[in-house]
C-alpha cells in the first residue's frame, strides 16, 4: 500500500510500527491497514471494500484502536467466554459507553465478551435491574455511594454506603467522566507506589480512627469499608462500619472506576465536583489520605411527608409544552404583549395554518387569551392574544447573608405576594433550611386565593456563589461560611415535591430581567447585581450563558484584575469596592460623614442600614456621601469595562437590593462615563447602561422566572442546565 504521512489521531511512533504490521503477514496486517486507511479519511465501506473485509470486522478493529491503541489491536478475538472475567471493568466500561444501559453489545464487542456474558454481570452488579454489588461478603443492595477514602501506601480502604431504607431505582443520569475515572486511579496509584518505611506498624490506628470518624460524620447511613489492597495486618473492627473484600473478579483500579461510575450515574448530587475535590486530596502529598465528602443524610432519608402547600406543587400537564414551535409562539407573545396570528407568522417564520393552530391549543389551555377585535383596511378583522398572567405562577427564593426573600410571580411577572425574614451568617444549617422552608410554605400559602391548582410550575432558588448545579450544593460563598458544602436542592426537595431549580443569584437575576423586561431586553446585555457582594449574570445569543459548571459572572475576580489588587501569591484579592453596603459606609466615615447624633460615625449602625444612611445623606448633596458611592462606582465600572471588551455588548443593566433610588444616579453617571470613555471600540458603539426593569426583589424574581424561562423559553438544545 501507499505511504502514508500519518492522520488524526495517530502519532508518528504508531505511524512507524502500522507500517511495520502492514507490510507483513498474518492478521496484524490487516489490523494495521484498517487504521492506516481510517486515518487517511476513508469510510468503513471504502476500507472494506479495498481489503476485502466486512464493515464489521473495520469497525471492530477501529474501536479497539481508538480505545486501546496499539494494543487493541494486538489482541486477538476470543470465542466463548473467556477463563477470566474482569466484572467491575464491565461495569465501568458499560457506564462510560453512550446509552449507559443499552450499551451492553458494544462493551461485549470491545472486551471480547459475550453479550450473555456482560447481560449476567450487569444485572448482578443492579445496572437495570435489582442486585448486589458483588464484594464479599456482597454489599445489601446496588443503591451505593461512595462515602470517603483512606490510603497511606501500605493499605487503600474504599468508604461505600448504603441506604438504610429501600427507595425507588434513580435515573440513569450522566457519569462523570474518562477523565475523573482515570485521574483517580492514577491518584491512588501514586499512593500505593510511593516509599514507605520497611516495617509495617503492628496495627493501623489512623485508619480505625479515620472509620470512627467517619461512622460519626454520617450517623444515618449504613457504611461499609472495602479494603482495596492491604499489606498490612488488619485494624480493629469498627462497630458502625462492616468490611468487605473486592470481588473474586476484580482488579482494585477497576473495582474503584466502577463503583465510582454507579455512583455518579445513579446520583446526580455524586457530581464531578465531588470526585475533583478527591483528586485533589490524592495529589496534595499528605499521607495517610483521609477523604470524607459532605453529608447526604438529609436526602438519604425517607422524603420528608407532611402535606404539600397549597397551591398543589405537582405541575401542570396543560401547560407542559408539546413542541419547540409552542414555545417559539409564546416567546413571539411574550416580548411584543400583544400580537395578532399574522403577525407571529411574520416574525416566526412558521406558517399561518401552524400558527393559527399552535393558538388554538393554547387557547384551550388558557396559556393565551384574545384581545378585543382590530378593525382592518381590508379582510376580516383581526384578534390579537397575549399571555394570560394567571395561567402559571412559580415561587421565587432568594437566599441572602442577611436577608431571606420568597416572591410568588404570575407568568407576566406581575408579584401576587411577597415575604422576607432576617437571616444571620453564622445560623445553623438545619435551622436555615427549616426558616427557607417555612418561608416558602407561607409566601405560597398567601398565595392560595390567586394561584390555580394546576397554574403551579416548580421553585426556583437564588443563592450567592459558587454553587454546584449537578448537586445542587453551595459550596461556601465567602460571607456565608456556616453554610459550606450545604447540598440545599436536595434539602429544598425533601420538603416540596415540585420542580426545584437551583441558579447563582445574579444569573437568576439576568434572567428575571430578560422575561420581565420583554422586548427592552429583547438583546445581548451584562447585569450587574449589587447585593451583599457584586455579581454579573450574561444574556447572550438568546439564552443565559451559565458556563461549564454554571458559574459564569464572578465578578469581583474581574474587577480584582482590572484594578490590579492581587495579594502576595498572585490570586486575586477580594476587592471591598465590590461589597457595596460594607464598602459604602467605610469610604464615607473615612471622608467625614457622620451620622448627625454626636460624633457616632456612620458605620456603627449596621452595613444596610448605614449604606441607606449614605445613600440619604448623598441625594441631600453631602459630598462626602457623593464621593464615598462615586468611588464605588468607578471601581466596579472599571470591572463593567473589563465585560464591554470582552464580550462586544452594547448595554449594562443595573440593579440589586442596593441599587436604590438615591444611589441609582451615581452609579448610572460613574459607570455609564467609564465604559464609554476607555473601550477598545468605543468608536463603533455607544454602550447603554440602565436601571433594571426588577424591584429590589430582582433575585427572587428572577428565580421564580427561571422556572418559565426552562418551560417556555425556546432552545434548540434542549432544557438540561449545562
Amino acid at each position: 500500500m501507499g505511504e502514508v504521512m500519518g492522520g488524526p489521531g495517530v502519532s508518528e511512533d504508531a505511524m512507524v510500527v502500522l507500517r511495520g504490521w502492514a507490510g507483513g503477514g498474518g492478521p496484524l496486517a490487516v489490523r494495521a491497514r484498517v487504521v492506516l486507511l481510517a486515518a487517511d479519511g476513508l469510510r468503513d465501506a471504502e476500507i472494506s471494500r479495498r481489503l476485502g473485509v466486512s464493515r464489521q470486522t473495520v469497525g471492530t478493529w477501529r474501536h479497539r484502536w481508538q480505545s486501546a491503541g496499539l494494543t487493541g489491536l494486538e489482541q486477538r478475538p476470543r470465542t466463548g467466554r473467556p477463563a477470566t472475567v474482569d466484572e467491575a471493568e464491565v461495569v465501568a466500561r458499560a457506564l462510560l459507553a453512550p446509552g449507559g444501559s443499552g450499551a451492553s453489545r458494544a462493551v461485549a464487542r470491545e472486551l471480547g465478551l459475550s453479550h450473555a456474558t456482560v447481560a449476567a454481570i450487569r444485572r448482578r452488579w443492579g445496572l437495570g435491574a435489582a442486585g448486589a454489588v458483588p464484594t464479599r461478603p456482597p454489599l445489601p443492595g446496588a443503591d451505593v455511594w461512595v462515602m470517603g477514602l483512606y490510603a497511606d501506601g501500605r493499605r487503600a480502604v474504599l468508604l461505600a454506603g448504603t441506604r438504610p431504607v429501600s427507595a425507588p431505582p434513580a435515573a440513569v443520569a450522566t457519569v462523570i467522566g474518562e477523565d475523573v475515572l482515570t485521574g483517580l486511579a492514577d491518584g491512588l496509584e501514586a499512593v500505593r507506589t510511593a516509599a514507605a518505611p520497611a516495617a509495617p506498624p503492628p496495627a493501623a490506628p489512623d485508619l480505625a480512627a479515620y472509620l470512627a470518624e467517619a461512622a460519626a460524620h454520617h450517623p444515618d447511613i449504613a457504611l461499609h469499608a472495602i479494603t482495596l489492597w492491604d499489606t498490612a495486618p488488619q485494624p480493629p473492627s469498627t462497630a458502625r462500619v462492616t468490611e468487605h473484600r473486592l470481588p473474586a473478579n476484580a482488579t482494585w483500579r477497576s473495582f474503584l472506576r466502577a463503583v465510582i461510575a454507579l455512583d455518579s450515574t445513579s446520583h446526580p448530587e455524586s457530581s464531578r465536583r465531588v470526585y475533583l475535590d478527591l483528586i485533589a486530596a490524592l495529589g496534595r502529598g499528605a499521607r495517610p489520605v483521609r477523604w470524607l465528602r459532605e453529608s447526604v443524610a438529609g436526602h438519604l432519608r425517607p422524603p420528608h411527608r407532611a402535606e404539600p402547600p397549597a397551591p398543589s406543587s405537582s405541575g401542570v400537564n396543560q401547560i407542559d409544552l408539546g413542541s419547540f414551535n409552542e414555545c417559539v409562539v409564546i416567546e413571539s407573545v411574550r416580548l411584543s404583549g400583544t400580537i395578532t396570528r399574522g403577525e407571529i407568522a411574520h416574525r416566526t417564520g412558521l406558517t399561518q395554518q401552524s400558527v393559527s393552530r399552535i393558538a388554538r391549543s393554547l387557547l384551550d389551555r388558557g396559556v393565551l387569551v384574545e384581545e378585543s377585535q382590530r378593525r382592518a383596511t381590508s379582510g376580516k378583522p383581526r384578534t390579537p392574544v397575549r399571555l394570560c398572567g394567571a395561567a402559571a405562577h412559580a415561587l421565587g427564593l432568594h437566599i441572602d447573608p442577611e436577608v431571606l426573600t420568597a416572591v410568588v410571580i404570575d407568568l407576566d411577572g406581575a408579584i401576587v405576594c411577597t415575604r422576607t425574614r432576617p437571616v444571620s451568617a453564622d445560623i445553623d444549617p438545619g435551622e436555615f433550611v427549616a426558616q427557607v422552608v417555612a418561608l416558602g410554605r407561607e409566601a405560597l400559602d398567601r398565595a392560595r386565593g390567586a394561584v390555580r391548582e394546576d397554574g403551579f410550575l416548580g421553585i426556583g432558588v437564588a443563592v450567592p456563589g459558587p454553587v454546584d448545579i449537578a448537586s445542587g450544593t453551595v459550596l461556601g460563598p465567602p460571607l456565608l461560611s456556616a453554610w459550606n458544602d450545604l447540598p440545599l436542592l436536595y434539602l429544598l426537595k425533601d420538603h416540596f415535591p415540585c420542580p426545584v431549580i437551583i441558579e447563582k443569584d445574579s444569573l437568576a437575576a439576568a434572567a428575571g430581567e430578560r422575561w420581565i423586561g420583554r422586548d427592552r431586553r429583547a438583546r445581548d446585555f451584562a447585569y450587574l447585581y449589587l447585593g451583599t457582594g457584586v455579581g454579573s449574570g450574561l444574556y447572550l445569543n438568546g439564552d443565559l450563558y451559565r458556563g461549564v459548571s454554571a458559574n459564569a459572572g464572578e465578578f469581583g475576580q474581574l474587577c480584582a484584575i482590572t484594578l490590579g489588587r492581587t495579594g502576595p501569591d498572585g490570586r486575586p484579592e477580594m476587592v471591598p469596592e465590590c461589597n457595596p453596603p460594607v464598602s459604602v459606609p467605610e469610604f464615607a466615615a473615612r471622608r467625614g460623614l457622620r451620622t448627625g447624633a454626636g460624633s457616632r460615625t456612620i458605620t456603627g449602625t449596621g452595613s444596610t442600614a448605614a449604606y441607606r444612611a449614605v445613600g440619604r445623606a448623598a441625594a441631600a448633596g453631602d459630598p462626602a456621601a457623593v464621593a464615598a458611592i462615586r468611588a464605588v462606582a468607578e471601581a466596579v465600572g472599571r470591572g463593567a469595562l473589563g465585560l464591554v471588551d470582552l464580550l462586544d455588548i452594547d448595554l449594562i443593566v443595573l440593579g440589586g437590593p442596593f441599587f436604590t433610588d438615591d444611589t441609582a444616579g451615581y452609579y448610572l453617571d460613574e459607570i455609564g462615563r467609564v465604559v464609554n470613555e476607555f473601550p477598545t471600540a468605543r468608536r463603533l458603539r455607544r454602550v447603554e447602561v440602565e436601571r433594571s426593569v426588577l424591584s429590589a426583589e430582582a433575585a427572587a424574581v428572577g428565580a421564580a422566572s427561571t422556572i418559565f424561562h426552562a418551560t417556555f423559553t425556546p432552545r434548540l438544545r434542549g432544557r438540561d442546565r449545562r
